[in-house]
């Protein structure tokens, strides 16, 4: 848990650097598109993974996990989660029968066929069709225009969809416009109440307020008791993991602003600010999914994510873009065929032989 805590707050600093700016990113979503990668890599490739994703069998145990909601009680509203982890194939590149059975562990792991070749705007809309099914339209198009290339001929698409209910629901009607100090001034936001036995903290500079909602799911509050541009930067993995088991149950009078906040982002550069470099070069070793020759082209990444006072509901997808690397040619080898010669037309595969002929006099 220490290693996946660790990476959400890297790559949270290296999306998302400014504290002063809204941010909002899916930890799940990213680790799954991510370990999947680096269950197919080797050598430095996968190095630079686990440098920042931690030991990839234990991240797929957290990942399978985290599937499954928790038991709800019999008056509970019933919470969705839905996860789809699908690597997108063009015909034209063979995928290992053993990358495939390593997905198919994964939640909803399956390969799936796209035309990134022949017909890259259908690939793209057929991505975007199915990670918006998953997501419940919330993420209507996560691959934007050109985010095929001519050489691209894979994705590893994440997406996920969370819904639910609060356990303990917060006042009807008390919603009111309340002020809250943005960095920018202060503004009348809706604010919600709620006066309920929850888990709260006060610790290390922070107050941890943990709402719980039907599925074993919780949203934690974190308030900084100075500001979050000072706080922010400041907090460890090991502290992160300090103040996320201090709440106790505590009878709370809690006003919390209603919450709408998305993001979309294009990964490559964070990961590479973060070590991540390797495998998005001509030299990424990325063979345990294909014999071919292949390479990360680009990481999409959107998240949405909205607190009301019904419960929460948020979408997330990722997407690794692959591509072929081109193999080096060096100097052209000049051949010219102008004597008699033998050709031999053959099977492929088997190498049974169709034709042979010796050619004398071409066309005669």
């Amino acid at each position: 848990m220490t290693d996946h805590l660790a990476f959400t707050l890297a790559l949270h600093r290296a999306a998302a650097p400014d504290p002063a700016h809204n941010a909002c990113w899916s930890p799940y979503s990213v680790a799954s598109a991510l370990g999947l990668v680096t269950a197919g890599a080797r050598g430095v490739t996968r190095d630079e993974l686990v440098a920042l994703l931690g030991d990839v069998d234990g991240l797929g145990r957290l990942l399978t996990g985290a599937a499954t909601l928790g038991r709800v009680g019999r008056d509970d509203e019933e919470p969705v989660l839905a996860v789809a982890n699908t690597l997108w194939a063009d015909d034209s590149i063979d995928i290992r029968d053993s990358f495939a059975d390593e997905l198919a562990r994964w939640v909803r792991g399956s390969v799936r066929t796209a035309p990134f070749r022949n017909a890259a705007q259908k690939a793209r809309e057929l991505i975007n069709r199915d990670v918006a099914e998953t997501t419940r339209d919330l993420i209507p198009e996560l691959l934007p225009d050109g985010a095929i290339a001519e050489n691209t001929v894979a994705a590893l698409v994440n997406a996920l969809y969370l819904k639910c209910a609060w356990r303990n629901r917060f006042i009807e009607g008390a919603t009111t416009p309340r002020p809250f100090h943005a960095p920018g001034g202060t503004v009348e936001v809706p604010t919600m109440e709620l006066s309920e036995s929850i888990g709260y903290a006060r610790t290390g500079g922070w107050q941890v307020v943990s709402l719980p909602a039907v599925g074993g799911v919780d949203a934690v509050i974190l308030l900084p008791d100075n500001d979050l541009t000072e706080a922010e930067p400041s907090l460890t993995a090991a502290a992160l993991a300090r103040l996320l088991s201090a709440p106790k149950s505590t009878q709370v009078n809690l006003r919390l602003p209603k919450v709408k906040v998305s993001l979309q982002a294009e990964l490559t550069a964070p990961l590479k600010q973060l070590g991540v470099r390797t495998v998005f070069t001509d030299d990424a070793d990325l063979s345990l999914i294909s014999p071919h020759p292949l390479a990360v082209q680009a990481v999409f990444h959107e998240s949405v994510l909205r607190l009301d006072e019904q419960g929460l509901e948020g979408a997330a997808a990722t997407a690794v873009m692959i591509r072929l690397v081109s193999m080096p040619m060096g100097d052209p080898i000049q051949v010219d065929v102008d004597r008699p010669f033998l050709l031999l037309i053959r099977h492929t595969a088997t190498g049974a032989l169709y034709f042979v002929a010796r050619v004398v006099t071409p066309g005669s």
